[in-house]
């Protein structure tokens, strides 16, 4: 399966750079370019792409507002956050706009790829300590409260639980002996019960409920 990317950022040579990364993988295409965060939300309008690549420091509509505004329109356009800072305040506020994951510029070379094809699996993608951070500012109660909704079972919650943490269906139903369509029905039904729309905001609660460890 192809993966048509469009890449946001306001610097054309990270872009070009961006564009040959991506240009080298047989599973991708980059299909459009925005140099400004209005210009990457009629992108995604225009060609509905499976994800977007986001700067967050852009001209004219800021990286955050752009991705708040694709997945509100357009929910099954994956956002993938790109940028320098790693502070927990711009991990919660990405999750907080819908984006389904985070990536920092100096490991672009090396995460981007798997970054690209995990969101476009429906997973939330954090780079490798962002999972710590999101918890160290819950704990500090710095992060929004979960989400009201339906108690869930124990199936749900360890579904949830290992969604989280990044496994795939067919990962998860390995674990739970269960097939990676039943996986996925469990967890349109979890999020039906808590309210969510996005899969990242089931990292958010997951964290927020004590089921995700720093660790895990």
């Amino acid at each position: 399966m192809t993966s048509r990317v469009v890449l946001a950022d306001d610097h054309a040579v990270l872009r070009a750079g961006l564009r040959a990364l991506l240009g080298a993988e047989p599973d991708m295409t980059v299909v459009g370019e925005a140099a400004d965060g209005a210009a990457a939300v009629r992108l995604a309008e225009q060609l509905q792409p499976d994800v977007v690549v986001m700067d967050l420091s852009m001209p004219v509509l800021d990286g955050l507002s752009a991705t708040a505004a694709i997945t509100e329109r357009l929910p099954h356009v994956r956002v993938l956050v790109l940028t320098m800072h790693a502070e927990e305040q711009y991990l919660l506020r990405v999750l907080q706009a819908g984006g389904s994951g985070y990536v920092l510029k100096r490991s672009a070379d090396t995460e981007l790829m798997e970054a690209i094809r995990t969101v476009q699996r429906g997973e939330a993608f954090l780079y490798p300590s962002a999972t710590r951070l999101l918890l160290e500012a819950y704990q500090q109660g710095e992060g929004p409260p979960p989400p009201a909704g339906g108690r869930l079972s124990e199936r749900e919650a360890e579904v949830l639980r290992l969604t989280a943490a990044g496994y795939s269906n067919s990962e998860i139903g390995a674990q739970l002996y269960l097939s990676p369509k039943t996986v996925d029905t469990y967890r349109q039904r979890i999020m039906e019960k808590l309210g969510l729309h996005h899969r990242a905001e089931l990292v958010r609660y997951a964290l927020a409920t004590g089921l995700l460890q720093p660790n895990a």
